[in-house]
């Protein structure tokens, strides 16, 4: 009995141990969830101070109604039980009781339903809106853009703060602060008493904007504009959260509303238009290594480390960037990467980064860790990449034998471009020297054979792989959102299912050739010929 005793008493103890750290770690946070918290939030705004009234109305109709009901019943059952002597009386259709409990319940659902319609089309009224913010959800963080009223032009990303994300990687939450994964780096910033219009839609899959405190909750859908407003009675911080399963980031993807004095505000708004105008980014210009260095850095600490680690080691299902063969190979892929996403939204697209941020940060990862490529890539090449031209082979920035890729001008960075971009039929020129996968076989429309252009791109594959005999391939193809999800599947399926059996009859082992699921591609300008096309990549 004293064995066993020993290990309960280690489990109690460890239990009250874990009880107190998690005592210690949740706090209330003021305009957010609170501890042993019953009711709803304490409202600030005029819609949620009414939905208050209707929750609580409708909660006392409904008990008053439970205990009459149960009252009559519980009486009935009493009163006329068989050891009274009580004997059931035998009648039927009496009009009087049809329209009692007819007109009676349809009373009761008018007086519930005049309130309800009122703050339903109070909660719908967006008309003399002071402020329009468009709130975009993306995987997994959210855009503002001022559109109309004080702040106009202004845009941001709102992101989780990059040290809750570790806290919560780690699992040790005993020193967690009250606004535990709820703060961010960018708060949406509005003023107090003025009427503000969100408008939502979506980058990728649905999520859906709540802020509780000010009552709303609107859905926001790829392809859809949606909208509600709120005005906020007192200036304070409050918060919400993406209330739609979005993917397996949502808990990570916070909403942080600052309300401000009219003074405040305006404060606020001129330090972000002088901000926004000292870090213009040009993406013509040219950038030094060091500097697109500096601002990878910052870009990956915001939108890349939350999954693939600041040391580039990735986690589980996420791919490692330090070491990684697409990361220190050619430039086009890991360019498709960023601009397209991956495994259907698993690596979701960055295109809304601008091109200067995109270059910055592949940037970054082609020089961080062990990679150290040398390679500087100009936000140029991110420019011609949204119109369809990516670079070919090795490094683009490589225009010349002589000149260092971090030392090329803004002219030969787009000369280089120009030089390899792959257009609608995939042709290469011809004094471009073979290089290294990704190799991109471009097809016509609604077509899964090889033409003339097509056979010259896998030509220069096949010369490749000749002379890398060890190298396993892997073919990706490529197809957009538009029509038949399903035919779209099969063409490209039957594309890849080409270049495969080309590859095989030029004398490539099968065994080297893997096939991968098809990849959408959905909203880049020049996605119609991105989309006809399959991609030989080194497999890793």
């Amino acid at each position: 009995m004293k064995s066993r005793s020993i290990p309960l008493v280690s489990l109690c103890t460890a239990a009250a141990a874990w009880l107190a750290t998690a005592a210690h770690a949740v706090q209330d946070l003021p305009g957010g969830p609170a501890v042993k918290q019953l009711n709803l939030h304490p409202p600030v705004t005029r819609i949620a101070q009414e939905q208050h009234f209707l929750h609580w109305m409708m909660l006392s109709i409904c008990l008053v109604i439970f205990i009459g009901v149960f009252a009559v019943m519980f009486y009935s059952i009493w009163k006329h039980r068989k050891s009274q002597g009580a004997k059931a009386a035998n009648f039927h259709e009496s009009a009087t009781v049809e329209v009692v409990w007819t007109v009676i319940p349809f009373i009761i659902v008018i007086l519930m339903a005049l309130p309800a319609t009122k703050v339903l089309v109070a909660q719908k009224d967006t008309t003399n809106a002071e402020l329009t913010i468009k709130v975009t959800g993306y995987q997994w963080k959210w855009g503002y853009d001022y559109l109309k009223g004080p702040g106009e032009g202004l845009s941001f990303l709102s992101t989780i703060d990059s040290s809750h994300r570790a806290m919560s990687d780690s699992g040790d939450v005993s020193n967690a602060p009250s606004d535990y994964l709820l703060r961010v780096d960018n708060p949406l910033v509005v003023p107090v008493g003025k009427k503000v219009r969100i408008i939502t839609t979506a980058n990728d899959v649905i999520h859906s904007f709540m802020v509780p405190a000010f009552g709303i909750k609107q859905d926001a859908i790829p392809g859809f504009v949606r909208d509600t407003w709120f005005k906020a009675d007192k200036p304070g911080d409050y918060y919400g959260q993406c209330a739609e399963l979005c993917g397996k980031e949502h808990a990570y993807m916070p909403i942080h509303v600052k309300v401000l004095d009219s003074a405040q505000y305006t404060a606020w708004v001129q330090e972000q238009q002088a901000l926004a105008a000292a870090r213009q980014d040009d993406p013509a210009k040219e950038w030094s290594m060091e500097d697109l260095m500096a601002r990878g850095a910052k870009v990956y600490a915001a939108n890349c480390a939350a999954c693939h680690q600041a040391n580039g080691k990735g986690a589980g299902a996420i791919k490692a960037l330090d070491g990684s063969a697409l990361v220190k190979g050619s430039l086009a892929e890991p360019m498709h990467v960023l601009l397209e996403g991956r495994a259907n939204g698993t690596m979701p697209s960055w295109k809304q980064l601008n091109d200067v941020e995109l270059a910055a940060v592949l940037t970054y990862v082609k020089n961080s860790w062990s990679n150290q490529s040398g390679q500087a890539v100009q936000p140029a090449l991110f420019t011609a990449a949204r119109e369809g031209k990516f670079p070919e082979g090795e490094s683009s920035t490589s225009a010349a034998p002589d000149t260092p890729a971090d030392n090329l001008s803004v002219t030969q960075v787009a000369e280089s471009a120009a030089e390899y971009a792959a257009p609608a039929g995939g042709e290469v020129a011809a004094e471009v020297a073979v290089q290294g996968p990704p190799f991109q076989i471009f097809f016509a429309t609604g077509q899964a054979t090889l033409d003339d252009k097509a056979q010259a791109s896998l030509q220069q594959a096949v010369q490749w792989l000749n002379a890398n005999a060890e190298t396993p391939i892997a073919l990706s193809g490529y197809v957009d959102a538009t029509g038949s999800a399903e035919a779209n599947a099969e063409i490209a399926k039957q594309r890849a299912q080409a270049v495969a059996k080309a590859l095989t009859d030029a004398g490539i082992a099968p065994e080297r050739i893997t096939l991968r699921k098809p990849e959408t591609i959905t909203g880049s300008a020049g996605a119609d010929a991105q989309a006809r096309r399959v991609d030989i990549v080194a497999a890793q």
